[in-house]
């Protein structure tokens, strides 16, 4: 039997998703006789590889490049999985929609430099007028919410799609928590 491709992402977010993945522990030995890990910050792997079969998106869509980089994962991925409420619903990095990008980079780059006092124009990606969660730009499979999701919560749904069952998240996860 061969292994599944599973990826995990980190767009606009704080990582929270992927350390409560972590937190799977011992649970992660018994995965790993199921999947191969082809993407993750986690991995080395520079480029989303083709025939991903599921993969865990934590963050929200806020600059050019996360748009680019959901685009490529989704024609890439039979199962996207929008992981935690940022990923979900926009969250925390949302919160500097109703300001618009010009006095948001200002207020960061000028207003809180204490240094060389400039925005950026090169290595630090464009941001989008809004932080949008993933499925305003791309089609989601499944939606697991929380702040972070637990670590039962992720393992349930991994262990569901293996099952190639899609799970329900309502009994499992919640907004917030």
């Amino acid at each position: 039997m061969s292994k599944a491709r599973i990826a995990t992402i980190w767009l606009d977010g704080c990582s929270g998703c992927h350390m409560s993945f972590l937190d799977m522990d011992e649970r992660l030995i018994e995965l790993a006789d199921k999947i191969e890990l082809v993407y993750s910050p986690l991995v080395d792997a520079k480029e989303y590889p083709e025939n991903v079969d599921v993969c865990l998106c934590e963050g929200a869509v806020s600059n050019e490049d996360d748009l680019k980089k959901i685009l490529k994962v989704r024609a890439r991925t039979k199962i996207l999985v929008s992981l935690g409420d940022c990923a979900v619903n926009s969250n925390v990095p949302s919160m500097r929609n109703p300001f618009g990008v010009e006095a948001v980079c200002h207020r960061a780059y000028i207003e809180n430099a204490q240094l060389n006092q400039q925005i950026p124009k090169q290595v630090i990606p464009p941001l989008l007028k809004n932080a949008r969660p993933i499925h305003e730009c791309v089609k989601v499979d499944v939606f697991v919410p929380g702040c972070p999701p637990s670590a039962d919560g992720i393992y349930y749904v991994v262990t569901e799609l293996l099952a190639g069952r899609m799970p329900d998240t309502a009994s499992k996860t919640r907004f917030g928590a």
